[in-house]
């Protein structure tokens, strides 16, 4: 009963952070830090052109949301000083909002360099979005990332304004530019790539691109400890997002997002560290059912029954270590932050030794470290232990399944791992979606990949996006099914 109402607690607690990321990253595209502001290390990869204008203001801010003041509305603001009480109509609005565009165009014609005209492009593609006039402002966008020149932080400034506007294929591929011309040393366009992708659903890539701005900034970099902590949270691994959220604050103790988080009712997952522990203890769902019956037998045999470490003191779902495990755990962890993998690998198989061959997160982090070094049955082994034991707690484990059977040509066992997965985040993640339209294609269930590409663009029409390639997609298959359900006779 107890592993029961666990799973349910876990459930609703995954349910819960869905939901709290899809507000978390709407606002974070909101929002941002300073863009001209470089990071530490990217400093030295800045444009040679010194002379270039400063960026401006929150209209390029991406990370952090700086919501719109209530005064702001100029027009209101004039009517009342001065008295009036008539408002203009509809139609000079539209002839004084035609002839701010005109002018900004003639100056765009008449600047006098690249970067110039790139900035007062974006600053025509900001204007169009206020007048919802948004297709045309996404077109400009566009076409100053069709330029052939070296300006990163120009690009960088175009991917955020991309990503407001909802065309996130657009900014992933601007952001990724910009990095490029960086020679990858480019933290800030790093997190805001990871923002971009987590709303995706591109978790791994995600991962990679919060982790390299980590890298880069030698993990002091708040903002995207704090948007890693909820990637890490929406998949299921909670204690390793309380940890980031954590890392969040310890660097800038005045980040409120992720005090409010870490101060939220209901946290569980957290790993506890026993200090009087004779031997290492599992509490809730991760509790293996052989031990549970051990224990009980010994109780109900003992005249005084001995009572279990933490057993009646922690939350559903809280794992307990003693001091060495844990401190192997860091270690393996911080191994694996580093990219030393085979190093992490040892360190995880101690926990897991020390644990009698089951610790959850060793066992999932595990896998992760053993993919980065290609040794793929490895991973699928320890997989396969979390999901059969602890499926409904780490989810993610599913999806990591499912790649690895597809790599392997296992298509069937692939796509019966990307369904479970789709079914344990509520088919709220696209990519899962796609991922299963693919497998499904390669097996010759036509049917059934059509049935997932229209979830998957239905999806995407939802949030607002209409991708061209989705549509085309969509269109081949559905050819397909008809052709295969109509064949020629010779």
């Amino acid at each position: 009963m107890k592993s029961t109402k666990t799973t349910i607690y876990a459930s609703r607690f995954v349910v819960l952070l869905a939901l709290s990321l899809m507000l978390a990253t709407t606002a974070a595209l909101a929002q941002s830090e300073p863009i001209g502001k470089p990071s530490p290390q990217a400093s030295p990869q800045r444009s040679p052109q010194k002379s270039s204008p400063p960026d401006t203001g929150d209209k390029n801010r991406v990370n952090r949301a700086v919501p719109n003041s209530t005064e702001e509305k100029p027009a209101e603001k004039a009517a009342k000083d001065s008295g009036e009480s008539s408002a203009k109509t509809a139609d000079e609005s539209a002839s004084d909002q035609n002839s701010e565009l005109m002018a900004l165009r003639d100056e765009i014609d008449a600047a006098s360099n690249p970067r110039e005209r790139a900035q007062l492009q974006l600053k025509l593609a900001d204007q169009l979005a206020s007048i919802d006039r948004k297709q045309e402002a996404i077109a400009e966008l566009h076409s100053i990332t069709a330029e052939d020149r070296f300006d990163p932080q120009g690009f960088y400034n175009v991917a955020n304004a991309l990503a407001r506007l909802g065309e996130l294929d657009g900014a992933v591929n601007v952001y990724r530019k910009a990095i490029e011309q960086r020679k990858g040393r480019y933290s800030r366009a790093y997190n805001n790539l990871g923002v971009v992708l987590l709303r995706q659903g591109r978790w791994e890539e995600a991962y990679e691109a919060f982790m390299s701005a980590l890298r880069l900034e030698g993990f002091r970099y708040a903002e995207a400890s704090y948007n890693l902590g909820h990637l890490y949270a929406v998949r299921g691994e909670r204690d390793l997002a309380i940890r980031e959220w954590q890392r969040a604050v310890a660097v800038d103790p005045e980040h409120t997002a992720a005090l409010r988080v870490l101060a939220s009712p209901g946290r569980i997952g957290n790993i506890i560290v026993e200090s009087n522990a004779a031997a290492p203890v599992r509490v809730g769902p991760v509790t293996a059912p052989a031990r549970s019956s051990e224990r009980a037998r010994k109780s109900s045999s003992s005249t005084a029954p001995a009572k279990l470490p933490q057993e009646n003191s922690v939350s559903p779902g809280t794992l307990t270590l003693d001091p060495l495990a844990y401190s192997l755990l860091k270690r393996a962890r911080t191994a694996r932050e580093r990219g030393r993998n085979t190093e992490a690998v040892e360190n995880y198989r101690r926990v897991i030794t020390r644990m009698d061959d089951y610790f959850p997160p060793a066992n999932l982090e595990l896998s992760y470290a053993l993919i980065a070094l290609k040794r793929n049955d490895e991973a699928i082994a320890n997989l396969v232990s979390v999901t059969q034991r602890d499926g409904a707690t780490f989810p993610i484990g599913y999806y990591h399944l499912a790649r690895l059977y597809e790599l392997r040509g296992d298509l069937k066992l692939a796509e019966e791992n990307y369904s479970r997965a789709i079914e344990s985040f509520s088919g709220n993640n696209s990519q899962f979606i796609l991922d299963l339209s693919r497998v499904r294609e390669k097996l010759g269930n036509l049917t059934g990949a059509l049935s997932a590409m229209e979830q998957y663009v239905s999806n995407m029409r939802q949030q607002g996006q209409k991708l061209e390639w989705s549509e085309e997609r969509l269109a081949v298959l559905r050819q397909k099914v008809a052709a295969a359900q109509n064949p020629q006779k010779p």
